[in-house]
């Protein structure tokens, strides 16, 4: 299909700063997700790919082409909205095969492309059927099969779930998957807000800064959510949040001892780049990598249950710290966890699970 190359992109509306030193490389056949916080430029970035914003600075190609002034019709790609868009007094058939029609495409090439695609998303009873008479996730489908027909170079799809409620949206995320795996060499680009299906669809995750206007890291799903380049992004993949410590260095080297500030030191087995002793530094720890602690195990962290989430197979456990002036944390113990309000917690964990930080929130350890 495509690969895209963004170089230094910016988009500005007027004084104000919305992207800027976008440099993103996308492969022929990637799943590539948009992810971040509301007002990030995540739709804005993929409208700008898509020719629906202009570029401020900077340079799109696709394919080795530049596209900043070529119109959107000629960039040869599909968009799927967050809205379904459907003309409602068509049928699912002839809503596919709109666009072909108005390109005059012949009769049998047509007929060619829309069955193919429906037989691709399932579609094929609902074809004679109106827009009404489907629900929610079928109403996608058909507006991703109208992409399809096309046949971009590629396709990018603006919160396509969102409208739909819990159980659609996990088996539109699954149709999705399989219509990648049947695509495999397509290029898909995908905004969500939603971590879960970034995490499940993604090739590779775009994680932007709201602060910065920046890209915050570029990786693989686990590459995220194991090696984290920033506290930004540390705490923006994981749900809950990763929990974070201030803490001094002791001492660095082969492995790296920091003392956290209500007093237990811990040694992570990482290499630091340039920790030195006394600095001040951010100790990181998700929430499911917390352990309750046994007899002789150092205490990361003690808390009194102020909370409790029994979902099943977690029990997540909002702590309000034993001594005053620390901050709150959340711990996922897996299970049912009978933690009753009021009971006090100490904390451990696997020093390999743990993250550490510098002063201005970048990551300095190699693990």
């Amino acid at each position: 299909m495509a690969s895209l190359l963004l170089k230094d992109v910016a988009k500005s509306y007027g004084k104000v700063e919305v992207l800027k030193n976008i440099d993103l490389d996308i492969k022929t056949g990637e799943l590539i997700v948009f992810v971040g916080p509301s007002g990030c430029g995540k739709s804005t970035l993929l409208r700008m790919i898509a020719g629906l914003e202009s570029i401020t600075s900077g340079d799109f190609h696709i394919d080795g082409e530049r596209m900043n002034e070529v119109p959107p019709s000629k960039r040869g790609i599909a968009m799927v909205f967050q809205s379904y868009a459907l003309y409602p007094h068509m049928t699912v058939y002839d809503n596919m095969a709109f666009a072909l029609n108005l390109a005059k495409m012949p009769k049998d090439e047509i007929d060619q492309r829309v069955q193919k695609a429906a037989n691709i998303l399932q579609l094929g009873e609902y074809l004679e059927r109106l827009p009404k008479a489907l629900s929610g996730g079928q109403r996608q489908r058909v507006a991703i099969g109208r992409s399809i027909v096309r046949d971009p170079k590629v396709y990018l799809f603006d919160e396509p779930l969102s409208n739909l409620d819990a159980a659609l949206r996990v088996d539109t995320r699954i149709e999705i998957a399989q219509l990648k795996e049947d695509m495999p060499n397509s290029t898909m680009i995908y905004v969500t807000h939603d971590q879960v299906e970034a995490m499940t669809l993604a090739t590779r995750i775009v994680v932007l800064n709201n602060v910065t206007h920046t890209i915050g890291q570029v990786g693989t799903p686990l590459e995220l959510y194991e090696k984290p380049k920033n506290t930004f992004v540390a705490q923006f993949i994981g749900s809950p949040k990763m929990n974070l410590m201030s803490a001094k260095v002791v001492s660095g080297g082969d492995s790296t001892t920091i003392k956290l500030d209500h007093g237990e030191e811990v040694t992570l087995p990482m290499a630091s780049k340039d920790a030195s002793p006394g600095d001040s530094v951010s100790f990181g720890i998700r929430p499911e990598d917390f352990v309750v602690a046994g007899d002789g195990d150092p205490v990361i962290y003690s808390g009194t249950a102020l909370y409790t989430e029994k979902l099943g197979e977690v029990t997540v456990v909002y702590l309000k710290p034993a001594a005053q002036g620390e901050p709150s944390y959340i711990a996922k113990i897996p299970g049912i966890a009978h933690v009753k309000k009021g009971e006090t917690l100490n904390l451990t964990g696997a020093a390999d699970k743990m993250h550490l930080f510098d002063a201005a929130g970048d990551s300095f350890l190699y693990k």
